[in-house]
Parts: structure tokens; sequence; C-alpha cells
């Protein structure tokens, strides 16, 4: 398990992204904790966010897809 997926910043907030927001290469998604480091995860393209694939606090893999962006 490289790391745990997190919706929102640590210490509570509202999530980064949600379901039918527009998005722009770049912008924040989420955050991905590694060995106790957090990585911010970033859109790779820019459209409309159509679905989160991971829950909130789930463990994630390497290449695991976290959203769809269409």
């Amino acid at each position: 398990m490289p790391g745990t997926f997190y919706e929102a910043p640590p210490g509570g907030g509202e999530p980064f992204v949600t379901v039918g927001q527009q998005v722009a290469v770049g912008d924040v998604l989420g955050i991905v904790e590694a060995m106790e480091i957090m990585n911010q995860i970033e859109a790779n393209k820019a459209g409309v966010v159509t679905a989160r694939l991971v829950k909130d606090g789930a463990p994630v893999g390497y290449d695991e897809p976290l959203f769809t962006i269409a």
C-alpha cells in the first residue's frame, strides 16, 4: 500500500473538488499520504469531475485512478 487518499486538507474542511466541478490542469484534487508525507494530487487535464473512484481515507496503489474527468 503506497498511501492513503484524503479528499480534504488535514484538520477538516471542504473537499478539494466535488463531482460536477470544473477543474483546470494543476488544480488540487486530493492528497495521498505516503510515509507521513502529504502529496497533493493535481488534475492532469481540464474538464468536469464526473466521478470520484476512491473513498476518503481509503488505501491507494501506484497508478490507481482516483477521479474521472471529462
